[in-house]
């Protein structure tokens, strides 16, 4: 336990801080895992459900505004937030048929 009022004060600032981060970067998790299933399709049998294209765009966005603010707050790294947004959209311009044009040499 620490003694000194700066140290007390410290770790009261981090638990609340601990707090914001941990709920921060669990939705974070929640929209990234909720667009993927949009963009694929998800279950086996009678519990399928399809691909759906059209909410997946407004699933991505919505995860790209949470990842920049997360990143915007250092919750996470800037280089990170877009990695994930940079595999997310790849993966949906997949989805939706998109081939780049072979790079003339």
């Amino acid at each position: 336990m620490a003694n000194k009022q700066a140290a007390l004060k410290a770790m009261r600032s981090s638990a609340r801080k601990r707090v914001r981060n941990t709920t921060t970067k669990s939705k974070i998790k929640t929209l990234i895992t909720r667009t993927e299933r949009q963009i694929h399709g998800h279950g086996i049998g009678k519990a399928a459900i399809a691909p759906n294209l059209e909410n997946a765009a407004a699933s991505l966005h919505e995860a790209q505004k949470a990842l920049d603010k997360a990143a915007a707050k250092g919750i996470i790294h800037k280089n990170q937030a877009a990695r994930r947004k940079s595999r997310m959209m790849h993966k949906l311009s997949k989805a939706q048929g998109y081939t780049p044009a072979p790079a003339a040499a």
